[in-house]
């Protein structure tokens, strides 16, 4: 978990995590994983649901049976550590699971992505063990078994300066890779020795998604938006687009506003090229040299490098360091192209892979060993109790 090893820890946490396709989950005892499982739904299954918050109790069912298929009883699990969805207003920490955030998340007020489902399921989880301890009898260690999410996606610790859009209805937004790109930071710091509030790094996660924050003195001051366009092309995202040309698509008749949202988010970026999300079969096509997935490669790189550079204007030039982070960070095709384009700024750290199960898993042991404040979510206004 890459923890601080002279805090010993205890307890049995279940950590969840959803995708659009897949629901991750493991489960750690006594800070040591043992069992990590990812359940993959296929499109027959999916299409039973005409929305994806319509899914929440059939991935419940389908990890609470996979758990006893594992030998893992429910009524044994102290906490349950969620990955966090979209929800406002928020800062960095962890959140209960509540019924305002539940509202939240299930109407998708705040958009509409299978991370609002991992609470929900969390939450379904939580109070089934604490009926079936109730039913046996059974005397917690910790109290009652609770739902956590840790460092949100749309946690805002953003300087004014950086919200400001073109128009006053357009203002920046967070939503970010919050929850694995905070790890990794934290993993930096214990690599180097360094302290947070005397660090800044520009962190650029890739995955399906690709987002680029910038953490000064443990807050994350600047990012890009996963979601809204405002970011760099992805695997399969659109990032930003021109306003005229998407205006005129908007206006043509020929799309639904959930076609145009689509074309977008999961049929942009190498998808809409070549019909592929994997960057794996686009970089070895680009390796043989066909043309298209050469210049396709340049240019997926050279976005995410103009996104790194352009937020170091916002520290002057002053950063320590660069860290690739996520999935795509495992291809040194991509990441050493990356990094000849940006090392001029900051040297560059490689830490592949996405880290978020063993992050949630850390914050859980943080929330069982009581030294985190817990934050109580109101969906009007942020209560710190």
């Amino acid at each position: 978990m890459n923890q601080d090893n002279s805090k010993p820890q205890s307890g049995i946490i279940l950590v969840v995590n959803t995708g659009s396709i897949t629901t991750k989950f493991a489960v750690y005892k006594d800070g040591a994983c043992i069992l990590e499982h990812k359940l993959e739904h296929s499109v027959q299954e999916l299409s039973r649901f005409a929305d994806v918050m319509d899914q929440d109790q059939m991935r419940t069912d389908a990890i609470i049976n996979a758990l006893g298929e594992k030998g893992i009883r429910l009524e044994d699990i102290d906490i349950v550590m969620c990955r966090g969805g979209l929800f406002t207003p928020c800062i960095t920490g962890v959140y209960n699971v509540n019924a305002d955030m539940r509202e939240v998340l299930s109407t998708s007020r705040e958009g509409n992505h299978a991370c609002n489902l991992s609470a929900l399921i969390g939450d379904n989880i939580a109070q089934n063990i604490n009926e079936l301890r109730e039913k046996e009898g059974i005397t917690p260690r910790f109290g009652p078994c609770v739902a956590y999410v840790a460092d949100p996606p749309m946690a805002d610790e953003m300087l004014p300066e950086c919200h400001v859009g073109g128009i006053p209805e357009f203002p920046r937004r967070t939503l970010f890779h919050a929850l694995n790109t905070r790890a990794i930071m934290r993993r930096y710091l214990r690599d180097t020795g360094r302290k947070a509030e005397d660090t800044t790094a520009i962190i650029c996660h890739m995955g399906g998604g690709v987002t680029i924050s910038t953490h000064r003195g443990g807050k994350v001051i600047d990012t890009s938006h996963g979601l809204g366009g405002d970011g760099p092309i992805t695997p399969e995202r659109a990032g930003c687009c021109p306003p005229y040309p998407l205006i005129d698509m908007c206006f043509s008749g020929k799309y639904t506003k959930q076609e145009i949202k689509k074309k977008l988010i999961g049929k942009g970026g190498a998808v809409a090229y070549f019909g592929t999300n994997d960057m794996r079969v686009v970089v070895d096509r680009a390796k043989q040299g066909i043309p298209e997935y050469v210049v396709f490669m340049k240019a997926f790189v050279l976005n995410i490098a103009k996104y790194i550079v352009a937020q170091g204007a916002l520290v002057e030039g002053k950063v320590d360091v660069i860290i690739l982070t996520g999935g795509v960070a495992y291809s040194t095709y991509i990441t050493d192209a990356i990094t000849k384009k940006v090392s001029w700024l900051a040297p560059v750290k490689v830490y592949p892979g996405e880290n978020e199960l063993a992050s949630l898993a850390e914050n859980g042991y943080i929330i069982l060993a009581g030294e985190t404040k817990i934050h109580t979510y109101n969906k009007d206004h942020l209560i710190e109790d």
